[in-house]
């Protein structure tokens, strides 16, 4: 990309650039042959030519979009006049998919490694809900353990975790929505960060304990125990009973210590969310570039959000190590396509208000900043949301783009970290895997430095590389692997942020 004063053009062929500072009406700008038209917001488009009515507008080289109405040079470009129009991508399954050179495989960090062989970056025990109804109960449990000191004799144990939701009942108990919250709920009861799991129920709902546990070797190291309210008597029998099952899941739990694990063992769900123009200029490379040195290593990392990649799934069809791993991606895009239309939305719902006062405007603009997280690491594996990740590398997992959802699909398929880039100032954290925040502007940063882990606006505030910013996320990424809190951590968030996708009819 090339800097120009308080601007960036991202790639020759775009006919737009981004303000990277608050300009004044009239100013000029170098590498514009006009002054501004008028005021434009740091984050914002300028066009750079005149761009007719029906034209398309290019960032990063690529379509964003169409004028809706004749553009002038120095004229602010956004909603007022740049919409979606009509996009064909050339898919080219495969065409561009090159394996990184492979990295150090000596490189460690210290995690706690399980009996089915994957390796925590936490150790947690988890209060797991199969249905609404037995939320509360669950985190009676866990208050009446916090207040007992049931875990002092544990040190190794980081804590206890009620993970609860409004669903598991009032629903099919045999269709596409069923199946997402089953693999959901077994991807968490298995999950590296926890090192036991009580499972609790109601009794009567349509999500059964009996389903979830019968026959499944949900824990390699038996660290499983469950039970239903109804069976046990009511709430306070149940509290009773679920305290006398936690001690016995902390004396396995505890019995593991962090030792050294290769950097394969790591998987890291990325994610952004509050993003503004910098999101593709600045955080989303960084951590494509933290994504690549990680699969280097033999480590692992999913993109997600299906509706915030609309638009740019062309350049990971391109990465596909096959044609059949890039036509799932594609099924997975018509299906929603088809889920929108059928629910009366559409795929262009987004961005949201916050991303367009920070300057996105299309959702083809969002998605192709969204994508620049993937790096360029070949697209090994396309999975349903909670589907169990079993190959290593780059890979998606289908989700909608809200993010409290998509990471407990991640955290579901296996992600033992949380990348998570944001420009607005997202806010969230996601236990029983440490969520990174990572800040595209360094205004942002310093007003919410507390909630912030890593700055990437001095990318361009100080020129720093997105190579050298890509190595710090990476080394932060090994630093928190190996037990370092992030800020979410330090803040106690992770409390309200499991939310299971809710696919279906609510009876």
């Amino acid at each position: 990309m090339t800097k120009v004063a308080d601007a960036i053009r991202l790639h020759p062929a775009d006919n737009i650039i981004v303000a990277l500072a608050d300009l004044e009406a009239g100013a000029s700008v170098p590498g514009l042959e006009v002054p501004l038209v008028q005021s434009i917001v740091r984050g914002h488009k300028i066009a750079s030519t005149d761009i007719a009515k029906g034209e398309n507008v290019r960032r990063y080289g690529q379509i964003i979009g169409q004028a809706t109405k004749n553009i002038a040079a120095g004229e602010h470009v956004h909603v007022q006049n740049l919409g979606m129009g009509a996009h064909e991508q050339d898919y080219a399954f495969g065409a561009e998919a090159r394996a990184l050179p492979v990295a150090d495989a000596t490189l460690t960090f210290d995690g706690y490694h399980r009996a089915d062989g994957r390796v925590g970056t936490r150790n947690y025990i988890g209060i797991l809900t199969s249905v609404n109804c037995s939320g509360s109960v669950a985190k009676f449990i866990a208050e009446a353990a916090t207040k007992n000191g049931l875990l002092d004799a544990f040190p190794n144990v980081d804590g206890i975790v009620p993970i609860t939701h409004g669903t598991g009942c009032g629903m099919s108990g045999k269709d596409e929505g069923y199946a997402t919250l089953f693999r959901t709920l077994a991807g968490y009861a298995g999950h590296p960060n926890f090192g036991g799991i009580l499972l609790i129920g109601l009794g009567c709902e349509v999500m059964q304990i009996s389903a979830l546990v019968d026959g499944r070797p949900i824990r390699a190291d038996g660290a499983l125990r469950y039970m239903t309210i109804q069976t046990e008597g009511g709430t306070r029998a149940t509290i009773a009973k679920g305290l006398e099952e936690l001690r016995g899941i902390a004396e396995i739990a505890n019995q593991v210590e962090r030792t050294p694990a290769p950097i394969s063992h790591i998987t890291v769900g990325m994610q952004c969310g509050g993003s503004d123009g910098y999101s593709g200029i600045t955080a989303n490379p960084a951590l494509g570039a933290a994504s690549d040195l990680l699969v280097r290593h033999g480590g692992t990392t999913i993109l997600s959000e299906t509706s915030e990649i609309y638009g740019a799934e062309h350049l990971l069809t391109r990465r596909a190590v096959s044609a059949e791993v890039g036509q799932k991606l594609i099924d997975r895009v018509h299906w929603w396509e088809d889920y929108t239309a059928r629910n009366g939305g559409e795929m262009d719902n987004n961005p949201s208000p916050g991303n367009k006062r920070g300057g996105l405007t299309t959702i083809l603009e969002k998605s192709l900043g969204a994508v620049a997280k993937s790096g360029a690491a070949p697209l090994t594996e396309v999975y349903l949301f909670g589907e169990k990740i079993d190959k290593q590398g780059f890979v998606f997992m289908d989700s909608p783009g809200f993010d409290p959802c998509s990471v407990t699909g991640q955290i579901a398929s296996g992600a033992n970290l949380i990348a998570f880039t944001t420009g607005r100032g997202s806010v969230s954290g996601y236990m029983p895997t440490p969520g990174i925040k990572i800040a595209t502007n360094s205004e942002m940063y310093a007003r919410l430095e507390d909630d912030m882990d890593l700055n990437c606006g001095d990318i361009i505030t100080e020129g720093i590389s997105i190579e050298e910013k890509g190595r710090q996320l990476f080394d932060l990424f090994i630093r928190v692997a190996s037990g370092e809190k992030t800020k979410s951590e330090q803040l106690g968030f992770g409390g309200v942020e499991f939310v299971p996708w809710q696919i279906g009819a609510v009876m």
